[in-house]
């Protein structure tokens, strides 16, 4: 399986892909997600063309049901961040899985 990327290993990918500074990378990192997080806060809607959508969806409160006690409870409103996937970014995923999949197939056929 592979490894995950957290925040400090993307800034080292991108830092060699583009032959920048680390330093400077993570600064542009931050920036980066500190204007879609303002956008956000604004309520503005960021389009990353091919990557995909972060906007802000607002869930109405509602009743809900506490399982511990069984009471019945208010789930307060809240607005919340939601990201929708790029036709790009989808078909990336899409081929990685087909293309990862196809081994584990060939296997337990032969099985």
């Amino acid at each position: 399986m592979a490894t995950d990327i957290n925040k400090e290993i993307l800034v080292e990918m991108v830092s060699q892909k583009i032959g920048q500074t680390k330093k400077d990378v993570e600064m542009i990192v931050d920036t980066v997600v500190d204007v879609i997080t303002d956008a956000l806060h604004e309520d503005r809607k960021v389009t990353i063309a091919g990557f995909g959508t972060f906007k802000v969806t607002h869930r109405n409160s509602r009743e809900g049901i506490n399982p511990q006690t069984k009471e019945r409870i208010t789930i307060p409103a809240v607005n919340t961040p939601k990201f929708t996937a790029g036709k790009r970014l989808k078909e990336a995923v899409r081929s990685q899985k087909t293309a990862s999949s196809a081994p584990a197939e060939t296997q337990g056929e032969a099985a």
